[in-house]
């Protein structure tokens, strides 16, 4: 029996942990080969040696223009093909709007959205060759977001358009677009992030309901999963869909008071 990702190429930017690190080790385990994108080069290559030879490591700093083709150039020389591209990785900068600066604005949008965009340009001619699909990691901040989330919001909202526009404009050539909005998941970043911000170790196993309705966070292995189908041709020809996965509804929330 083929594995749902048999011999399709895959790149996964942000790849070296949380999310992308899980979105990569379940495109090995469904037969598929994986670039593997990010920043942290001890971080990659440990990875990168524990997915074994259909693994291969592209260091690249997205904030640079250069950065999207660099990428596609490495996948193209480990694979000679791209058949998926996950748009994973994102820059978490907490500022309301008396704290945000210019600098930090450009940098986000720099890596949440300006990068992601110019992958697509990049690896487009590969993808439509393959027929192949492009999966966005958005989030359900892209709705409006925390006051504490200003810039990540507007990226993670122009993320969401930019997947439906060009879904639109690119499906005369074969390619899928399509895009995740993930609530809270328990990465390894978040973490550490909320132990920084005076929570104490072990904070998410003492969440009230009202935040995680069914008493766990969710996990990155929980999103690599759905991640596979909108990867595989199993979503085949759905293009421009946004799906949220939260443990509650984002739009109309009200939460039941046990």
């Amino acid at each position: 029996m083929s594995k749902r990702l048999e011999g399709k190429s895959i790149i996964v930017t942000g790849g070296t942990s949380g999310i992308g690190a899980a979105i990569a080790r379940a495109i090995i385990q469904e037969g598929g080969q994986v670039l593997v994108h990010g920043i942290n080069e001890s971080e990659g290559r440990a990875l990168v040696a524990a997915l074994g030879p259909h693994a291969s490591l592209c260091i690249a700093d997205l904030a640079h223009d250069g950065a999207p083709e660099v990428i596609v150039a490495a996948a193209l020389a480990a694979f000679g093909k791209i058949d998926g591209l996950v748009n994973n990785a994102a820059i978490i900068e907490r500022s309301n709007l008396k704290a945000i600066t210019p600098e930090g604005f450009d940098h986000t949008i720099a890596v949440n959205t300006k990068a992601p965009l110019f992958l697509i340009q990049s690896a487009h001619p590969h993808l439509a060759k393959s027929k192949g699909s492009v999966l966005n990691i958005g989030s359900i901040n892209a709705y409006s977001g925390e006051s504490t989330l200003l810039a990540y919001s507007m990226s993670k909202g122009a993320l969401q358009t930019m997947t439906r526009n060009l879904a639109n404009a690119l499906g005369v050539t074969g390619v899928r677009i399509n895009l995740i909005n993930p609530g809270w998941i328990l990465t390894e970043r978040e973490d550490r992030d909320q132990v920084a911000r005076g929570l104490e170790v072990g904070w998410h196993k003492n969440l009230d309901r009202n935040a995680i309705p069914l008493g766990a966070m969710s996990t990155p292995e929980n999103l690599a999963h759905a991640a596979i189908y909108w990867l595989s041709d199993e979503s085949y020809p759905f293009t421009g869909s946004v799906v949220e996965l939260e443990q509650f509804s984002i739009i109309g929330r009200n939460p039941e008071k046990l």
